[in-house]
Order: C-alpha cells, then sequence, then structure tokens
C-alpha cells in the first residue's frame, strides 16, 4: 500500500511524519487511537482525521515494529 498521506517536512513538527499537510504526527494519531476507543468520538474531537489516514498511521508504525519473541514474566500478580 502506497502512504501517500504520510509526510514530513522539515519545517513542520521538526521534521516528524505527519497526516497529510496536518499538525498530526503519526505518533500523535496513535495515541489517540488508544486514548478514544469510540471512534466517533474520536472524530468529533478530530473532525480533519480520516479513516484512509488511520488507518495509513497504523500501518506507518507497524513497519518500523520488528518481528521478534519478547519473554515474558512466567506468572501474573492480579491487583485487587
Amino acid at each position: 500500500m502506497k502512504l501517500d498521506r504520510i509526510v514530513s517536512n522539515p519545517n513542520r513538527m521538526n521534521g516528524q511524519p505527519c497526516i497529510r499537510n496536518l499538525r498530526l504526527t503519526v505518533r500523535r494519531v496513535i495515541e489517540l487511537l488508544a486514548t478514544y476507543p469510540d471512534r466517533e468520538e474520536l472524530r468529533q474531537e478530530f473532525p480533519e482525521l480520516e479513516d484512509e489516514d488511520i488507518q495509513q498511521a497504523l500501518i506507518f508504525a507497524a513497519s518500523y515494529l520488528e518481528d521478534r519473541i519478547v519473554e515474558l514474566p512466567g506468572h501474573y500478580e492480579t491487583i485487587a
């Protein structure tokens, strides 16, 4: 897939990858997805953000993650 909505301009947002030419970095979009699990609420707060923007931000972020095995602890404590 071509990531045509992700742009990087050294004169905008310190060159961080942004969505279109908005002042929304890919990192910020990922944070927003975690903060607003309800997409309708996200759309109300950020009406300029389109579904295709979100999809490309996720693909862009995933492309920087390595496939590797991370050893997790064998036991988990329950917090009551």
